[in-house]
C-alpha cells in the first residue's frame, strides 16, 4: 500500500503542526531550562547545582511547595523588583535576545550570526555545541560590543527571566511564520530525545535549587554581618642564618660599641591579622584591621630582631617586612582603621587615623606584598621614599579619569597624630628603619629613651614628623605599568624630599621584569645634609611548575650615601611560592647581605626562611 505524504492530507498535517506546538513549547522551555541554567560558565565543568539562576515551577509545583514561594501573576507582586533592574537584553552569561530586540536595542549590542564571532568561546568548551545552535540556527544571542560572550560570570535572576524571555519570543516568532521548515523532524525527534534523557536532571536541578535557597535563607538570618566580611591571615615562618667573619657592625653605633660576634639563633615568628571589611553601599569600604606577632616591642629600637636578618642588619631594610609592620609582642592592636568611598566614579578617596601609606601607592605586580613575594623590607616598596612607613594617620586619594591608562595617586600621612603637646614627647609610631641612624638623638627621645632629653618637634595630625606623597601611573595594559613619585614632609622638624620610579613589564603573560629607583636629599643629619640614592632589579614568573605559584629574585641596594660607612650595601633574595591550595601557600626564601649597613668589614650574611600563610 503506497503511503500518503502528511502534507497532502490537512486534517493529518493539522494533527502534526497541533503537536509540533505542543511538543515545541514544551520541550523547548525545558531545553532553554537547561542551557541557561548551564551557560554561567562556558568553560567550566558542567556544575552539579546552579549559581543564582531562577527556579522554574508550573502552576501544580508552586501548589506543591513550601508555603514561603506562591505563584506570582504580576510583576508588581515582586516589591524588590524594579523596572530599571530587569534588562532587556543584560548578560551574565552572555546576551539572549530576539531579532526584533537586536533591531531595537542600543547601538553596543549586535546580532551574533556565528558563533565564531565571539572571541572567547572555543570549540573545546563544553557549552559550544548549545551555543552554535542558538546562535546560527534561532538567532536568539547577541554578543557584548567587543565582540565576547562572557560566559564565565554568574547569572542573577533577572538576567535569567530577561534570557528566557527573548528566547522564548523568538520561539513565538518562529510558530507565527508557519513556514513549511519550521522544524525538521530530526529536530523534533532531537527534542523529544533531550526532554526525555534530561527530565531526571532537570527535576534533580530544581530539588537542588530549593536546597540551596533554604540554606541560603537559613545563612542569611544567621550571618555575622549584612554588611561586614571577615577575613584573616597567619604568617608562620621558621628562620634561621648567619654570617661569616668574625663579628658585625652597627652603622648606628661606634666600631668598639656592642658588635656582634656571636651566631644568631634559629627562630620561629608569627604575625596574624583579622579584617573586618564593611561596605555600606557597595562601592565604599570601613576596613578595621586586628593583629598581633612577635616584634619584641618591649624596647622600640628591637623591632623586627625575631629574624637573623632583622637582628643583624636592622637598619638599611634587611628586615623581614611583615615582621616589623607594626611591631609588636603578643599585643592584639588595630593596625588598619580607615573608610574609603567613591566621590565620583573614578575618583577613590580614602581616610582613618590608622593605615600605612604604601596601602595606597608603589604598587607593583612582582615586589610588593611580603607575604606573597619578597620578605625583605626594601624590596617591597622604594626605601628612601618612603621614612614613614608605618602605622599613622591621613588620607589618600586615586584618580583615574576615564578609566584610561592614567592614575594620579596622593597620601599624607602623620606619624603622632593624637598628641596635641608643642614638642612632643613618648613613643612615635609609622618610621621606617632609617631615620633612627640619620636622626639617633631625636629618634632615642622619640620612642621613649629617658636619657635623651632633646626636641623631636611639634606632633598633631599636621605636626613635624610628617609625609605627603604623589604618584603618576601610566598603565595602558595590565602588561606594563611605569609610576613617577614624590615624597616630601618633615622628620624631627628637618626637611626631607624623595623622587622616585617604578617599573614593570610582563612578557609571555608569565615572565616579568620589574624595577625601581629613588634619590632623597634629607637635611641636618647626624651625618650633615646627605642625598642617598637607592635601586632594586629583579625577574619573576607565574605559574612556575603549577597554577598559581611565583618565583622571583632580585637585587638592590639600598642606601647608597657615601657620608656613613665606607661600602655599600647590596641585598640579594630568592623565592618561590608554592600553593598549595587557595588558602595554604608555602614560600621558601634565601637572602644574602654583603657588606652589611655599608661597612666593608661586615661578612656576608646568609638567611634562610620558610614560609607558611593561611588565609581564610
Amino acid at each position: 500500500m503506497q503511503k500518503k505524504k502528511v502534507s497532502e492530507n490537512p486534517t493529518v498535517k493539522a494533527q502534526v503542526y497541533e503537536k509540533f506546538l505542543a511538543h515545541t513549547i514544551a520541550s523547548g522551555v525545558s531545553v532553554l531550562s537547561l542551557l541557561l541554567l548551564g551557560t554561567h560558565s562556558t568553560r567550566a565543568q558542567i556544575p552539579s547545582a546552579s549559581n543564582g539562576a531562577a527556579n522554574l515551577v508550573s502552576q501544580n509545583q508552586v501548589q506543591k511547595n513550601t508555603p514561603e514561594m506562591n505563584q506570582v501573576t504580576n510583576v508588581n507582586q515582586l516589591s524588590n523588583a524594579q523596572p530599571s533592574e530587569i534588562p532587556s537584553a543584560s548578560g551574565g552569561a552572555g546576551n539572549f535576545v530576539s531579532q526584533n530586540q537586536v533591531k531595537k536595542s542600543t547601538p553596543g549590542i549586535s546580532q551574533v550570526t556565528n558563533v565564531n564571532q565571539l572571541s572567547d568561546v572555543q570549540p573545546t568548551d563544553w557549552a559550544f555545541q548549545a551555543l552554535q545552535s542558538l546562535v546560527e540556527r534561532y538567532g536568539c544571542i547577541a554578543g557584548y560590543p567587543n565582540g565576547t560572550y562572557r560566559g564565565n560570570r554568574a547569572m542573577t535572576r533577572y538576567e535569567f527571566a530577561a534570557g528566557l524571555n527573548a528566547c522564548l519570543d523568538r520561539i513565538n516568532e518562529l510558530i507565527a511564520t508557519a513556514t513549511t521548515d519550521l522544524v525538521r523532524k530530526e529536530d523534533l525527534a532531537t527534542l523529544q530525545k533531550l526532554q526525555e534523557e534530561f527530565t531526571a536532571e532537570l527535576a534533580t536541578l530544581r530539588g537542588r535549587v530549593d536546597v540551596l535557597e533554604a540554606r541560603s535563607a537559613e545563612l542569611e538570618a544567621n550571618q555575622f554581618s549584612t554588611t561586614t566580611k571577615l577575613s584573616g591571615q597567619a604568617i608562620i615562618s621558621v628562620n634561621a642564618g648567619g654570617f661569616d667573619g668574625r663579628r658585625i657592625i652597627d652603622p648606628a653605633q661606634p666600631p668598639t660599641a656592642n658588635p656582634i660576634t656571636s651566631q644568631p639563633n634559629p627562630t620561629i615568628l608569627f604575625r596574624a591579622g583579622i579584617d573586618l571589611n564593611t561596605s555600606f553601599r557597595g562601592s565604599d569600604l570601613l576596613k578595621i584591621r586586628l593583629d598581633t606577632g612577635t616584634g619584641l616591642n618591649n624596647n622600640p629600637n628591637d623591632a623586627g630582631k625575631d629574624n637573623a636578618a632583622g637582628l643583624l642588619e636592622p637598619n638599611f631594610g634587611s628586615v623581614l617586612d611583615y615582621s616589623i609592620k607594626p611591631p609588636t609582642n603578643g599585643d592584639i592592636e588595630i593596625s588598619r582603621l580607615y573608610y574609603s568611598f567613591l566621590l565620583a566614579k573614578d575618583f577613590r578617596v580614602s581616610v582613618g587615623p590608622s593605615f600605612f601609606p604604601t596601602d595606597f601607592v608603589d604598587f607593583n605586580s612582582y615586589a610588593y606584598l611580603s607575604f606573597r613575594d619578597f620578605s625583605t623590607l626594601a624590596f617591597v616598596n622604594n626605601f628612601v621614599l618612603f621614612p614613614i612607613n608605618g602605622a599613622s594617620a591621613g588620607a589618600a586619594i586615586d584618580w583615574k579619569p576615564g578609566n584610561g591608562p592614567f592614575s594620579l595617586r596622593a597620601v599624607y600621612a602623620a606619624t603622632d597624630p593624637a598628641n596635641p603637646t608643642q614638642q612632643g614627647g613618648g613613643v612615635l609610631q609609622g618610621l621606617s628603619t632609617f631615620p633612627g641612624i640619620l636622626y639617633p638623638r631625636q629618634f632615642r627621645a622619640a620612642v621613649g629613651d629617658p636619657t635623651v632629653n632633646v626636641s623631636t618637634g611639634d606632633r598633631g595630625f599636621f605636626g613635624d614628623t610628617f609625609q605627603g606623597t604623589v604618584e603618576l601611573e601610566y598603565a595602558p595594559s595590565r602588561a606594563f605599568a611605569v609610576r613617577l613619585q614624590y615624597s616630601g614632609g618633615e622628620l624631627f622638624s628637618n626637611r626631607f624630599d624623595s623622587y622616585g620610579v617604578n617599573v614593570e613589564l610582563t612578557l609571555a603573560e608569565k615572565f616579568g621584569i620589574f624595577g625601581r629607583y629613588g634619590y632623597g636629599n634629607f637635611d641636618n643629619t647626624a651625618f650633615g645634609d646627605i642625598k642617598p640614592n637607592y635601586w632594586m632589579a629583579g625577574v619573576g614568573v607565574r605559574d612556575l611548575f603549577t597554577r598559581g605559584a611565583i618565583a622571583g629574585v632580585a637585587v638592590g641596594q639600598p642606601f647608597v650615601v657615601n657620608q656613613i660607612g665606607n661600602s655599600t650595601q647590596t641585598n640579594f633574595e630568592a623565592f618561590y611560592n608554592y600553593p598549595f591550595s587557595q588558602n595554604i601557600q608555602v614560600t621558601p626564601t634565601v637572602q644574602v647581605i654583603t657588606h652589611a649597613g655599608n661597612e666593608e668589614s661586615n661578612g656576608t650574611i646568609v638567611t634562610g626562611t620558610l614560609r607558611t600563610v593561611f588565609s581564610f
